[in-house]
């Protein structure tokens, strides 16, 4: 699935690590992707997290903290500022991405009730996909 991000120009090891995780079928953890880009050059877990650090930072990347695993942002218009929101299969481990402002401004709401200041937020939804219902 090719991406359609105004993509900042990313290093080679960057480059490499967001390829692998566009391609996934699933989240991959940063050792997975290591194992994967062995024959690349990686050799060391910090390789992958400061590629994977950067990717994040750019919005191309998304870390889906209860499964400590990353995938491939899928949405052309994804905002840093903007909350996301995943869909976890607990069966067969696909995720899908969530776009929805009023999710967001809801969200928003919420912590300025509070007296919060959001900087970012992930929502994780855990279940079972369509297909292993």
């Amino acid at each position: 699935m090719a991406s359609h991000h105004s993509q900042p120009e990313l290093k080679k090891n960057q480059k490499l690590v967001f390829d692998v995780l566009k391609d996934a079928a699933n989240p991959l953890s940063a050792y997975s992707i290591l194992d994967l880009l062995r024959g690349e050059g990686f050799r060391a877990p910090l390789q992958v997290y400061r590629a994977l650090d950067k990717l994040v930072e750019f919005g191309l990347v998304h870390k889906l903290e209860t499964l400590n695993a990353f995938v491939a942002c899928s949405h052309d218009d994804c905002a840093l500022s903007e909350p996301a929101a995943f869909m976890i299969c607990d069966a067969c481990e696909s995720v899908s991405e969530l776009g929805d402002a009023s999710l967001s401004s809801h969200l928003g709401k919420l912590a300025n009730t509070e007296n919060f200041a959001l900087k970012h937020t992930t929502v994780e939804l855990h279940g079972r996909c369509k297909n292993c219902l």
